[in-house]
């Protein structure tokens, strides 16, 4: 038996249980798509697995505790609509999706602590940026592109960014300096109280 197809189909079909990866809604159980650990609230999983939570374990993370949002939570919260240009053909694009703010307040963070975030992607990249900063730049997770959800093995499922031509910090940096912050393929954020 391949694990890992095992863990992805369970996974997608909600057989696991929610503190394994996916979190639990009042009507049916979802991948969790996007984890939020450290500086949180209660939280709605338990905590990393080392068995289930695959990824996190290559990637180092550990926690014990977190908030997993699943597409239709993510979908729940307010969006806004950005139309950054991209660097990957120099073309503006609409992108749609909550605040990070308001996402980081749906798990439980106050907006007025002082924190860093670290931002990991799928493919392994990580940023860290302040919370103070990413409240400035209006960063974005952003789920939709041209009217399209973000795709995983493309952008997705989630893009966390911000609309580069218009921040002071980014709009007069050449367009393959503008992103640095703003990893794709967003699947985890943990918040540090500084």
């Amino acid at each position: 038996m391949n694990k890992r197809n095992f863990l992805v189909t369970a996974g997608v079909a909600g057989l696991l249980p929610a503190g394994a990866g996916v979190a639990a809604t009042a009507s049916a159980r979802q991948p969790g798509l996007l984890t939020v650990s450290g500086a949180i609230g209660k939280g709605n999983r338990g905590p990393f697995d080392p068995v289930l939570d695959q990824m996190m374990h290559k990637h180092g993370i550990r926690f014990a505790r977190a908030h997993a949002f699943d597409a239709a939570a993510l979908q729940r919260l307010p969006a806004v609509t950005i139309k950054p240009t991209l660097e990957y053909d120099a073309k503006p694009h609409t992108l749609q999706g909550p605040l990070l703010a308001t996402v980081l307040e749906a798990a439980g963070v106050a907006r007025s602590i002082a924190a860093q975030l670290h931002l990991r992607a799928v493919d392994g990249y990580n940023v860290e940026i302040s919370l103070a900063d990413a409240v400035a730049y209006r960063m974005v997770v952003a789920i939709r592109i041209d009217g399209q959800p973000l795709a995983l093995g493309g952008l997705g499922p989630q893009w966390a960014l911000y609309e580069a031509d218009t921040v002071a910090a980014f709009k007069d940096k050449p367009l393959n300096e503008r992103f640095a912050l703003c990893p794709w393929g967003l699947y985890h954020i943990d918040v540090k109280a500084a």
